[in-house]
């Protein structure tokens, strides 16, 4: 069992951390909310005063931070993780950045003889609690092997995507067709309804047919349709609207740099940002169908 120091213990990092406490390692966490770091100690874990403080003597370190600017204000510079870390530690960040970032990162771990990936996830918060997350890894296949009987205690599926910031392209790309599907989703069961159909016979209908797709099958975005999607619950939990806004923006960028059309990526965004403003940036990101109908947050 490995000694690790995870930083980020929030919606995904909390429950990451519990499952590694769970198949034995020992896990010292940190996190800027110390109501996090509360329910993590009261899962097993270590509590830690500071990221310096979580990952001294420690084999492995993971986080989970919002974005690429936290990623790098954790690691770089003389006052950076990257300085204080030993030769030979495993850095893993799960966190999902830009690219760009996640490449300097790990180009400054290299200088430091650290191995590092990135590992972005896919799975949400219910496959952060079950251990069915999906990484989506960047970096040596050496060190991603190195990293596997870590990661296995959080995940169903490894997957090995390329070099350093390969995990967050793939990523990116995932999340820019999640929100497009989705969007697309809402858009066919709200014509549909309008036009006198009910939602769950139509959504049946287009699960049997070329329209099914992973909402209709698992998060369906139809309020009762599903008793267990975030749509049933007035889209709370889940994935929030400000995230997949946020992702969608890291997709924009992407094309921008490498000139690649993105036409619905691009559209999508702007609606979720517009959805976000309107006060549901907290809201599962399966309520743009409300945005849709125009309903807005009371």
């Amino acid at each position: 069992m490995a000694k690790i120091g995870f930083i980020g213990l929030g919606n995904m990092g909390g429950p990451m951390a519990a499952n590694l406490v769970r198949a034995g390692h020992e896990v010292s966490g940190f996190d800027l909310a110390a109501t996090a770091v509360e329910k993590f100690t009261a899962a097993g874990g270590r509590g830690a005063a500071s990221a310096e403080e979580a990952v001294v003597g420690a084999e492995v370190v993971i986080s989970m931070l919002p974005a690429g600017r936290h990623v790098a204000g954790l690691y770089l510079g003389e006052r950076g993780l990257l300085a204080r870390l030993p030769p030979g530690t495993l850095v893993i960040d799960s966190s999902t950045i830009d690219a760009e970032t996640a490449r300097q990162v790990a180009a400054a771990a290299v200088e430091r003889d650290l191995a590092m990936i990135d590992a972005p996830v896919s799975g949400g918060v219910a496959g952060a609690a079950a251990g069915t997350l999906t990484f989506i890894c960047g970096g040596e296949e050496a060190t991603l092997e190195r990293a596997r009987a870590i990661l296995e205690p959080m995940a169903k599926a490894v997957f090995h995507a390329g070099g350093a910031g390969a995990g967050q392209v793939a990523k990116m790309c995932n999340n820019m067709l999640l929100g497009i599907l989705m969007t697309g989703t809402a858009e066919a069961l709200s014509l549909g309804e309008a036009n006198g159909l009910d939602p769950a016979v139509l959504s049946e209908i287009m699960k049997a047919s070329s329209g099914n797709n992973w909402a209709l099958q698992v998060y369906n975005p139809w309020p009762g349709v599903m008793e267990n999607a975030p749509a049933s619950r007035d889209y709370q939990g889940g994935f929030a609207v400000d995230l997949i806004a946020k992702d969608l923006g890291l997709a924009n960028g992407a094309a921008l740099n490498s000139a690649t059309g993105i036409p619905l990526g691009a559209l999508v965004r702007q609606l979720y940002l517009t959805h976000a403003k309107q006060g549901a940036g907290g809201k599962d990101f399966s309520s743009i169908l409300a945005f849709l109908r125009g309903e807005r947050p009371g």
